[in-house]
């Protein structure tokens, strides 16, 4: 797919359906003169919802459809015939999407799996017909209620991909090298800073038929997290990792410093991503002999293990899968997973950034067929009745009898 295809990050609008209202209606027939109230209730408006589909994995088909409507409620009518329902939406996304709102920037809810499904906003119930309303004292109620009005939100839908392993590291230190190397994705690659402008997910192939899922993302630099490079946008793909793989090139100027700087640009984005499982993968070892990598052991961290590898010779890389797959599957790491529930504490988004995301974003006019306007039925109202306003209620207050 083509690399402009790869969208992780839309805002969209959404509108549930209004119910619809109950019918005001006395029953006329032959030879029957005071046949009474028989008003319908009206429908209620639609769902809509949000549904993981795994056959799906951006977000690009929603760059399209930034307009999402359910159906409105039909209204109740005579012999207390019920209105017709508004049409659920249901939104498919790839699992791993999490919703936020624009206007506020609260964290809405996380679609993590396969068949998913969240309701997102609410219908509006349908009003009661004065069916409904009729009483000992109260034969021929003249009033019915109206339907509850509908629900709208401008929704942002961001993907965070999922994988076990996560790559993090400066500009061209080895990732997607790494990732061609190990796995049949081929990401591109370059000698110049920043090749990688999108993240990509590769397979990695373990001994009798085992394998994990491996995440590059573009490369952070230091003051990431103040928008220097291409900022932290894309750190969320690995928040859900449950292993980062740190790689530093043998031929930097300081080896544990550039580690540390990755540290902490990821604590300023996330501190709970400092609590997951670390390992550090020293890059590029072709350009340096023995005596040099003995050397680079004294300024080498100890918190947490460290490899040496070069993706061009291959070597390290059996020993490297070994280590990533010991880590996966250490009893740590499985407590860890547990005592999380599996599930990724997501934080508000800052209203501000998503304001600056999405400055050139306009709502497009909306539709006359979407316009909130309802045609008067006038076969609900009987013809002899007086002239009155209807009485307005309350659901939460009314008692259906």
């Amino acid at each position: 797919m083509a690399e402009t295809n790869f969208v992780d990050y839309v805002k969209i609008y959404c509108r549930s359906g209004k119910g619809g209202r109950g019918s005001m209606h006395l029953h006329r027939a032959k030879y029957q003169p005071n046949g009474g109230p028989d008003g319908g209730d009206g429908g209620r408006g639609g769902h809509v919802y949000l549904r993981g589909n795994h056959n799906f994995w951006t977000l690009l088909h929603l760059r399209y459809e930034r307009h999402v409507f359910a159906g409105h409620g039909g209204n109740g009518a005579k012999c207390c015939s019920h209105g017709a329902d508004g049409e659920d939406r249901y939104i498919d996304v790839p699992p791993g999407t999490v919703a936020y709102n624009a206007e506020t920037g609260k964290y809405i809810c996380d679609v993590a799996e396969d068949g998913q499904v969240v309701m997102l906003l609410r219908g509006g119930r349908g009003g009661l017909g004065n069916f409904q309303f009729r009483t000992a004292t109260n034969q021929a109620p003249r009033y019915a209620q109206p339907g509850e009005p509908m629900q709208e939100m401008m929704v942002v839908l961001e993907l965070k991909l999922l994988a076990d392993v996560g790559l993090v590291g400066f500009p061209n230190a080895g990732k997607s090298t790494l990732v061609s190397s190990l796995s049949a994705a081929r990401p591109k690659i370059a000698g110049y800073p920043f090749t990688t402008m999108e993240p990509s997910l590769g397979v990695v192939s373990y001994r009798e038929g085992k394998s994990f899922v491996m995440a590059d993302i573009p490369g952070i630099i230091e003051g990431a997290s103040e928008g220097r490079g291409l900022g932290l946008r894309f750190l969320r793909h690995i928040e859900r990792n449950s292993l980062l793989l740190f790689m530093v090139p043998a031929d930097s100027d300081h080896i544990a410093r550039e580690y540390h700087i990755l540290l902490r640009e990821l604590e300023k984005f996330n501190p709970a991503m400092l609590d997951k499982h670390r390992v550090l993968a020293v890059t590029k070892c072709d350009l340096i002999d023995d005596e040099l990598k003995e050397m680079l052991k004294e300024e080498l961290p100890t918190d947490l293990p460290v490899i040496y590898i070069s993706a061009v010779t291959g070597d390290g890389l059996t020993q490297l899968k070994d280590m990533l797959w010991e880590e996966l599957n250490s009893e740590s790491n499985k407590l860890q997973s547990v005592s999380e529930g599996g599930a990724l504490v997501h934080r508000d988004r800052d209203i501000h950034l998503l304001q600056k995301d999405f400055a050139d974003w306009q709502l497009d006019d909306i539709s006359e067929g979407d316009a909130d306007f309802d045609e008067p039925d006038f076969d609900d109202f009987d013809e002899d009745q007086d002239a009155q306003e209807p009485e307005i209620y309350d659901l939460a207050d009314l008692e259906v009898r």
